[in-house]
């Protein structure tokens, strides 16, 4: 049923122009780990030959993506921010949101790993002995998707990371791929998506030290944003992009996009 309303609000947005060759471009307000994985060079050009629509990704962080569309820049959201996207959808900027695939965080740092946190799968005591022993942090401070959830991390090990910002504590305000470089740079631990760290190619000596915590786990979730709200939203395209996505078609796609022989993104539409 709320398909339906979807798709009937799409056409009572769109169908008064003539023709729908202006549906055939939209843009997607993404994350940086979507489009640094290689996932929207893979996929993209397969959802463009079954749906006829040219699809242009803005790769920023969850907090900007979700800014931007706001502001009526796109016609899809596509994030790694439960709570924050679920805000998107009640103050009426979204018409619904979809889980689509997920992936894990994991905490990489030298090999030396200076804090001992090697082997541990309990990320929010992961952190509290980084903090301990002043080891150096390179956070994203970007209110990424990523950086939300290194947030919660550290409110989860009951420290504030910023009284020490500009010490051990250094705030990249970066994507993920250049955050990862600063921290190599820097001899320092972060926490990264990991489809974002299997493709990173500046690894140096670092290694996954922290993995399989459940608090690690990365939901991925997309929307349409409210022609009601957006009058220019592409709603008929955008909406069957998002059809494509979680199809069997296009979960299909997710879950063979390989680096390495290892799959970075699990599909899970329901």
């Amino acid at each position: 049923m709320k398909h339906q309303i979807i798709r009937q609000l799409c056409f009572a947005a769109l169908c008064s122009f003539s023709s729908l060759s202006f549906a055939d471009s939209i843009i997607v307000q993404s994350t940086t780990s979507t489009k640094n994985s290689g996932l929207y060079d893979y996929i993209l050009p397969k959802a463009s030959t079954d749906t006829g629509i040219k699809v242009n990704v803005v790769a920023v962080g969850t907090g900007q993506a979700i800014k931007n569309a706001q502001r009526c820049d796109g016609d899809i959201l596509l994030v790694h921010a439960k709570t924050s996207e679920e805000t998107f959808v009640e103050q009426g900027f979204g018409i619904e949101r979809f889980d689509i695939m997920y992936n894990d965080f994991i905490i990489v740092g030298p090999a030396d790993d200076p804090a001992s946190i090697k082997g541990s799968s309990d990320a929010s005591e992961a952190l509290r002995k980084i903090a301990a022993t002043e080891a150096i942090f390179a956070s994203r401070g970007d209110d990424s998707g990523t950086h939300k959830a290194e947030l919660r991390l550290w409110k989860d090990s009951m420290i504030d990371p910023t009284a020490a910002s500009g010490q051990w504590y250094r705030e990249t305000g970066s994507g993920m791929g250049a955050t990862l470089n600063i921290a190599v740079g820097m001899n320092a631990y972060a926490l990264t998506d990991r489809a974002t760290w299997t493709k990173f190619g500046n690894k140096g000596d670092f290694q996954v030290h922290v993995e399989g915590d459940q608090k690690l786990f990365n939901q991925y979730g997309v929307i349409l944003v409210n022609p009601e709200k957006c009058p220019n939203v592409n709603a008929v395209a955008g909406q069957k992009l998002i059809d494509w996505l979680l199809s069997k078609t296009g979960q299909d796609a997710i879950a063979s996009y390989q680096v390495n022989g290892n799959q970075l993104f699990y599909p899970n539409a329901r």
